[in-house]
């Protein structure tokens, strides 16, 4: 199969559907600070999209729920510590930056605070090895920085971030967290995440080997997840709001094996919105998966009809989010805020580290 770069965006749909019909009242104390003691015994609720059934289960317990002709997808991205806090090499004021993505150039698109100090030249240091030299300023006010640091000592960039960088929280997580690995996928490999794909970070090891021994299928697929994903939705209209492009790759490998098993009566069943979002953007109407290389700004709320994707493996999200639109997507927006009251109601755990849900 040839592989296809594109810059990857979908049609909007007409709908009645406003922003403030996603949300819902949601009380502090049910946002998880900090991830489950293991990470495969996290709650999970089970939810049948046809009948708006629900079940209570544990995490572990979705190998009952998967057929050996089915298989999983998986986003791969790695998180990078990119939130540096250093000073400004001239007043020596503080200074916050924190890295969205990489350009062709090999500079940076990233968040500076405060942005009055980051005119175009200004440089800031973090410790002794590593400064940045602003270059411009794009849409929305981002900067885009070069970095400089000791070539003959660090290998690549993302040895010096994991030097003097921290992991970009989201601002809900109000805990310190002290293994950077807990916010990271067991099968995380590619360096480019400003947050990680969290729906995966529940799967252990074992518990992908008792899945595969089933006959299951495994494929990994890359989505750099940018903070234009949890950007908030700030439009009535939904279709008004836009989303920001974020870079993606999936291999002949994994295509083909997921067109043959959906040929052979396999479900495809995306670990994560972000992998969800790749299978969308690389299929066609028939729900036939391409190997493509590039950037998607797909936004999926409902409407939307799915081509590639029949099953999803996520985390509950932020009211009025762009995830809950798409999970509202997948499993009827009625059926979801249903879900969520009772997940409210039985004291699940939300966002990032919180509990998993299954949408059949």
């Amino acid at each position: 199969m040839e592989k296809i770069t594109e810059k990857i965006t979908n049609e909007r749909v007409a709908t009645d559907l406003v922003t403030h019909d996603f949300y819902y009242d949601l009380p502090e104390e049910l946002i998880a600070q900090f991830p489950s003691a293991q990470r495969d015994g996290c709650r999970l609720m089970v939810l049948a999209r046809e009948t708006g059934e629900i079940s209570h289960r544990v995490f572990r317990d979705i190998i009952d729920y998967l057929d050996p002709r089915d298989m999983l997808v998986v986003n791969s991205s790695k998180v990078i510590p990119a939130r540096l806090l250093g000073v400004t090499e001239k007043t020596g004021s503080s200074m916050e930056l924190l890295l969205l993505r990489m350009l062709d150039s090999g500079e940076w698109e990233t968040l500076v605070r405060p942005g009055k100090r980051a005119k175009i030249g200004a440089k800031f240091v973090f410790g002794d090895i590593l400064t940045a030299t602003v270059t411009g300023i794009v849409d929305g006010g981002n900067r885009t920085v070069r970095f400089d640091y000791d070539t003959e000592k660090y290998a690549t960039v993302y040895e010096v971030l994991d030097a003097v960088g921290n992991m970009p929280l989201p601002p809900y997580i109000t805990k310190r967290l002290e293994n950077k690995s807990d916010y990271q996928t067991v099968y995380a490999k590619e360096e480019g995440s400003a947050a990680a794909p969290t729906a995966g970070l529940h799967f252990t090891d074992a518990l992908l080997e008792k899945i595969r021994a089933k006959g299951v299928g495994y494929g990994e697929v890359t989505l750099h997840v940018g903070l234009g994903t949890f950007r908030p939705v700030k439009v009535d209209r939904i279709e008004e709001h836009l989303m920001h492009g974020e870079y993606f790759h999936i291999s002949d490998e994994v295509a083909n094996e997921i067109n043959e098993r959906r040929k052979n009566g396999g479900r495809i069943i995306a670990v994560g919105t972000t992998s969800a979002r790749v299978l969308e953007s690389v299929s066609d109407e028939s729900g036939k998966v391409y190997a493509i290389d590039g950037e998607t700004s797909i936004f999926i709320y409902p409407g939307y009809k799915f081509k590639a994707t029949d099953a999803l493996i996520t985390n509950f999200h932020l009211p009025e989010s762009t995830l809950i639109m798409l999970v509202s997507a997948l499993a009827g927006k009625e059926n979801v805020m249903k879900a969520y009251e009772v997940a409210v109601g039985e004291r699940y755990r939300f966002f990032s580290f919180g509990d998993a849900m299954l949408i059949v």
